[in-house]
């Protein structure tokens, strides 16, 4: 539902100290530590998962009926993040359905149970005989995707299952971190975005966008039965969550109630615009335009008088595009550090730090591997000349 680089260019220092220093790594990473049991697991299940083939295109087809939003800024994606990133979206997607439409909550657990068993079998590099699975499981290793974030996510999926209550606003962000913080987390990793200050950036731009999907949705979950308002403000407001669920109309106090959650959202947009000038440049354009797409939602709900109880604001096909086109300018804008700064929201935190010990953990198979492959050409080389000193002395 949100969304938000291929691995970044690493540290030349790094590379050298690495390619100098692997005695001194394998002492700081030694087999028993956390790091070190992390590396193992990671060697072991992405060499399995590395080429299971799958079929991108049926990802592709989930990713083209689910949200258009994220389909149409999808497009701007450069071709190493969009298939990644289908990946990830076509999981997601089937993941949400399986749980959203159990019948009832003791369906939603036995739901939840295959797709925990799901994820067993995609970390260990033995996925299942699903696409969507099997997709997964080559961007999960490649790109160190912490289980982590894919368990806080299902962990969203059953709060709706189970009919969670949101008291406070807080609560709200709790909810928006499972079902969207991790998607922006994700796919930061995917770009090869893997500071935890441009994490915390992209968790709330999914928030944000989270928060506009509830502000926009207000009607049609309550005729669902869920109502995702923040149950402290309908107080303040002088609305009784409860009879208002059962009798869900609009008026004032509602609208107000809006107003406040869309200035939440703007807040939370205002702060990833730093996150994303600190994103490869190839990347920016899309989750720009996803940004300011989404945000406009909320525009248009301002404009229709803050009525999303009757109907649902959506954002005009010309418009889209008018917006898809400013965010291609996005690859100009320089990265404002001290905003990066801002220390993250609470309830994102958790998912910063799973995806920083991952990070590490990535960034070691990676430069081990490049030293491996280092050392294999110059056992190569060595072995050739060896060879061709053999047939030919006069060589030197």
């Amino acid at each position: 539902m949100s969304t938000l680089s291929a691995e970044s260019l690493l540290n030349p220092l790094l590379c050298t100290a690495m390619s100098a220093g692997a005695a001194a790594d394998d002492a700081a990473i030694h087999t028993g530590s956390p790091v070190g049991k992390a590396q193992q697991a990671f060697d072991t299940a992405a060499h399995a998962a590395q080429s299971i083939p799958y079929d991108h295109r049926a990802c592709r087809t989930l990713m083209r009926g689910g949200s258009k939003s994220f389909f149409a800024a999808s497009l701007l994606l450069p071709q190493r993040v969009r298939d990644p990133a289908t990946a990830l979206y076509a999981f997601c997607r089937l993941a949400d359905d399986a749980v959203d439409l159990s019948a009832d909550q003791a369906g939603a657990m036995t739901a939840m149970a295959g797709l925990q068993t799901r994820l067993d079998a995609i970390y260990d590099g033995r996925p299942q005989a699903f696409d969507a699975d099997r997709a997964l499981a080559g961007v999960v290793h490649r790109f160190a995707i912490p289980r982590a974030l894919l368990d806080a996510l299902l962990d969203g999926f059953l709060w709706d299952a189970q009919g969670h209550r949101y008291t406070t606003i807080e609560d709200l962000y709790a909810y928006g971190a499972r079902v969207a913080g991790t998607v922006g987390a994700m796919m930061a990793l995917v770009m090869g975005t893997r500071s935890p200050h441009a994490l915390a950036r992209a968790c709330e731009l999914g928030v944000a966008m989270q928060l506009t999907n509830i502000a926009r949705d207000v009607g049609e979950d309550a005729r669902n039965g869920r109502l995702y308002l923040p149950r402290q403000w309908l107080q303040e407001a002088g609305v009784d969550a409860d009879a208002w669920l059962r009798q869900p109309v609009f008026n004032p106090a509602i609208a107000s109630v809006v107003q406040r959650l869309l200035a939440a959202a703007d807040t939370l947009y205002s702060r990833s615009e730093a996150g994303m000038a600190a994103l490869p440049r190839d990347c920016r354009p899309a989750i720009h335009a996803a940004r300011l797409v989404y945000a406009e939602i909320g525009q248009q709900l301002r404009r229709d008088g803050l009525n999303s109880v009757e109907s649902r604001a959506y954002v005009p096909t010309r418009r889209k595009i008018t917006l898809i086109a400013r965010a291609t300018r996005v690859w100009l804008v320089a990265p404002d550090c001290a905003a990066l700064q801002h220390s993250a929201l609470p309830e994102v935190q958790y998912l910063v730090d799973a995806a920083a010990v991952h990070s590490n953990v990535h960034v070691l198979a990676v430069e081990r591997a490049k030293k491996r492959n280092a050392d294999e050409s110059v056992a190569r080389m060595t072995d050739l000349y060896g060879r061709l000193v053999q047939r030919d002395p006069v060589v030197r």
